[in-house]
Formats: C-alpha cells, sequence, structure tokens
C-alpha cells in the first residue's frame, strides 16, 4: 500500500472531517465553471496528485479477479453527529465507535456524504446516487466503503437524513441517529476492492475501496431534494484504470 505523505495526510483529514483548512478553501475547486475535476490538478501544488496520479478515483467496474475476499462486516451500530452542508456536497459526521476490521487493522468511521451521480460505475453503469462512508484507521489510513442507489422505492434511512438537511452552503444541523449508518446499507455486502484514491482534492492515493455490489433504492424525489441544494452535479469523472486489478 502506498504511503501517505503527512502533508497530503492533514489535507486530506481536515477535508474528511468538515475542518478544511483556508488554503483549502481558497483554492476554489468545483464541479462547474473554471474550477471542474480536469483542473484540479493545477489550482495547487497541494492537489497536483489529481492531474498526475496513477492510482486515481472513481472508476469503471468491468472486470475482476475472484479471490475469495473475507466478509465486510461493518459495526456501525453508533450514533451520527450532525449533518453539514460543505459547498460541495452534504456530509453527516459521525461520533467514535463506529468500525470495521479489515487486513488485521481496525478502521474507524469518521464521516460519509454523497455524489450524486454515481461516482464509480459497475459494468457502465452509473446510479443516481452513491454515498461513501470514509473510515480512518490510528495510523491514517483511509479506507471508503462505496454504496450505490438505484432509482425505486423512497429510502427511509435515508429520508431520516434527509429530514435535517441544511438550506444551504455552510450550514449544519444536529443529527443524533443510532446505527444510521448500518441502515444505509444492504444487508448483502459482496463487494468489489482496488487501490485508488480520494474523489476530491488533494485526491490523496493509498485508499482502500469497498464498492458493494447489491444496490439500494432512492425515490426519484429525494434525489431531487439532494440536487435542489447542490444545485449541479457533483461527480468526478471516471479516471483510467492503468495497471491496477479489481478483485472480489
Amino acid at each position: 500500500m502506498k504511503k501517505i505523505t503527512s502533508i497530503l495526510l492533514v489535507s486530506s483529514v481536515a477535508l474528511m472531517t468538515g475542518c478544511a483548512t483556508n488554503e483549502v478553501h481558497n483554492s476554489h475547486w468545483g464541479y462547474t465553471g473554471h474550477n471542474t475535476p480536469d483542473t484540479w490538478g493545477h489550482l495547487s501544488e497541494k492537489y497536483r496528485e489529481c492531474g498526475v496520479g496513477a492510482n486515481q478515483s472513481p472508476i469503471n467496474i468491468t472486470h475482476s479477479l475472484h479471490a475469495h475476499l473475507p466478509p465486510l462486516a461493518p459495526h456501525y451500530a453508533g450514533r451520527s453527529k450532525n449533518i453539514v452542508d460543505n459547498g460541495h456536497t452534504v456530509q453527516v459526521n459521525m461520533e467514535p465507535g463506529n468500525t470495521f476490521k479489515i487486513d488485521g487493522d481496525t478502521f474507524e468511521l469518521k464521516q460519509f456524504h454523497f455524489h450524486s451521480p454515481s461516482e464509480n460505475h459497475i459494468n457502465g453503469q452509473s446510479f443516481p446516487l452513491e454515498a461513501h462512508f470514509v473510515n480512518l484507521d490510528k495510523k491514517g489510513n483511509i479506507a471508503v466503503i462505496a454504496v450505490m442507489f438505484k432509482e425505486g422505492k423512497a429510502n427511509k434511512a435515508l429520508e431520516k437524513v434527509w429530514a435535517k438537511i441544511p438550506g444551504k452552503e455552510g450550514e449544519s444541523n444536529t443529527l443524533k441517529l443510532a446505527g444510521i449508518a448500518n441502515a444505509i446499507m444492504p444487508k448483502n455486502k459482496h463487494y468489489y476492492r482496488f487501490n485508488g484514491s480520494l474523489t476530491t482534492p488533494p485526491c490523496t492515493e493509498g485508499v482502500r475501496w469497498f464498492v458493494l455490489k447489491t444496490p439500494v433504492t432512492v425515490s426519484k424525489e429525494q434525489v431531487e431534494k439532494f440536487h435542489h441544494l447542490m444545485h449541479h452535479n457533483n461527480n468526478r469523472p471516471i479516471q483510467p484504470m492503468d495497471a491496477r486489478v479489481v478483485i472480489d
């Protein structure tokens, strides 16, 4: 696993916990206008990896190598803390105690957030919504569990989150929901695994990605509510696979 440099790690953790530095804010990365994803690598030296990295996310999963992966069993019974519109997504920050173990390491869920349409694709298919559950271990290594949403019935667990969604950028609402992260995930947690990066600046690589194969449902109205707040799509385009292998 590629080592994460201390500078990138600090920036990554700041973004993931909703406490980005002024320098990050001043770089004005976004999804529309003059600072779209294809420009991120030039906006700041700290974002250079967005343009030159060899293991960037998201990807289109078209082939995978069957490797008898261990079950993914996150223990996400703890509570959420608050919900924030940070200008790039809607993010739910978590209280301590939501963990999962992989590769002999224990990761703690720091936050989960949403992208519409989905960032990762499966066999060329894009989904109307994707949730990223961002986890850190004690060494600062990052693991992301991705959940896809397909259009269908309203998602009851998601509706509890949407009920407290902020009205505008920069706002935060208290959100004390026990087990909400687990409730959003499908029961079937078979997954694809690959090495990748954060999908937002600084695009730090060395991230362990776990994309769940089974989608959950979301209503058209629930997706529209998210779009109404964001005012635009907030997905990074598909990145090259290069020499990577996806396993399942």
